[in-house]
């Protein structure tokens, strides 16, 4: 469909070449020829090529970023699961939007497109891409991402999620979302939302609610008011919060304000989607790829590993009637899948479809303990570097916690 395929027979046929950059994410810590032999390791006694470093980067630069987009684009969305509880909220399917920063080598070809961000101490020392995702609570299952230079807001970046958006979704942002043209935009889909913003931003009260909720409007939209005051309590002591939440869900029976509250939680599911892409899969290394097409191919290809192990492990709690989809392990699903890879398991096609296969058992067998709540800052416990470090006196301890909500009802 993307024309392609080869002109001719060569060592690296196109579809091979797919493969060595899905691959080039599960080894992300090894040169392409590495890669390669990883690939072929598990073949012994077949006649395989042996292509040169040289040749892998040709291979590439041949097949170009299209092949990639493509397939990006026909796996991304929700993942179909019978995890209805778990997944669904009253009804709806509760997604969120984020943006986070990937740094990309730093190549002149990379420097005409990436640019360093500005700072103290000469800024930084690569090249930086804006990456927004919108993704699907409660699966983390990727439904659509764009990237652009650091340059480019998230907001930006959000108007063209849009895209994505369906009635019957409840898009989660925090309160860089909050400006008056996105949120018009975003409901304009028939999407709900459920987006915070400044507790001190002035909006008008139209109405009171009977569970102490306000309506409003931003930029002629109707729009419900939740303000909130939560509690957070562990053995060191208490600490309190105020926050303000605007949602166009504006039946207050139906949708009650402390259950809103509660919900907006599942927002931080994509902090933990980042941190599977940038620490667990990538290792926190700066993207391979030394030009902009390669960078478009690596990143499409790091997402497409990424949505296919959160299929794969949706697939294996499904299997277990009730399992909440958050027990599956993506360490041991990304490590399964790098062992598959190296055996050459399962290279010629089995008549019999089975789901879980050997990464859905290996997911079932290390479960992740049912989720608790608890409460730490967000800070690594160990720093990578002495000049990082935040002093001797930093509380990098994670501890057990308990909330209350409280819908405060002051005039606004």
């Amino acid at each position: 469909a993307t024309r392609r395929t080869q002109r001719r027979v060569r060592l690296l046929p196109a579809r091979v070449v797919v493969y060595l950059l899905l691959a080039g994410c599960l080894f992300a810590d090894c040169g392409y020829r590495q890669v390669w032999a990883k690939l072929v390791v598990g073949l012994r006694g077949l006649s395989v090529p042996d292509p040169s470093g040289s040749g892998l980067r040709q291979a590439r630069q041949r097949l170009g970023p299209a092949p990639l987009r493509a397939l990006f684009d026909l796996l991304r969305g929700p993942a179909a699961t019978g995890a209805v509880a778990a997944v669904w909220w009253r009804g709806l399917l509760p997604v969120v939007v984020d943006g986070t920063v990937l740094s990309v080598a730093d190549s002149k070809a990379n420097l005409r497109r990436y640019v360093k961000q500005r700072g103290n101490h000469g800024g930084s020392g690569y090249p930086t891409l804006r990456l927004s995702a919108l993704l699907a609570c409660g699966t983390r299952s990727v439904l659509d991402a764009v990237f652009d230079p650091i340059t480019t807001g998230e907001i930006a970046q959000a108007h063209r999620l849009a895209r994505s958006l369906r009635a019957g979704m409840l898009l989660l942002g925090d309160r860089n979302y909050a400006a008056a043209d996105l949120i018009t935009a975003l409901a304009a889909t028939g999407a709900d939302l459920l987006i915070r913003c400044k507790t001190g931003r002035k909006l008008p009260l139209t109405r009171r609610c009977h569970d102490g909720s306000w309506l409003s409007i931003i930029g002629g939209l109707p729009v419900r008011i939740i303000e909130a005051r939560i509690s957070i309590t562990t053995t060191t002591g208490s600490h309190t919060g105020d926050y303000r939440l605007i949602t166009t869900l504006l039946d207050a029976h139906r949708y009650p304000a402390a259950d809103l509250v509660g919900l907006y939680h599942q927002r931080w599911e994509i902090e933990t989607a980042y941190l599977e892409l940038k620490s667990t899969i990538l290792g926190g290394r700066v993207l391979r790829a030394r030009t902009p097409d390669g960078i478009d191919q690596e990143i499409h290809a790091l997402l497409i590993v990424y949505q296919v192990l959160r299929t794969a492990m949706v697939d294996a709690t499904d299997s277990r009637p009730g399992l909440d989809p958050d027990r599956a392990s993506f360490t041991t699903a990304l490590n399964a899948a790098r062992d598959q890879i190296v055996h050459a398991a399962g290279v010629i096609a089995d008549t019999v479809v089975d789901l879980v296969g050997v990464i859905g058992e290996q997911v079932l067998a290390n479960l992740l303990p049912e989720r608790r709540v608890r409460t730490k800052t967000r800070m690594i416990k160990r720093s990578n570097s002495k000049y990082q470090a935040r002093g001797p006196n930093t509380d990098r301890r994670t501890y057990k916690a308990t909330t209350s909500i409280d819908i405060t009802t002051d005039e606004p």
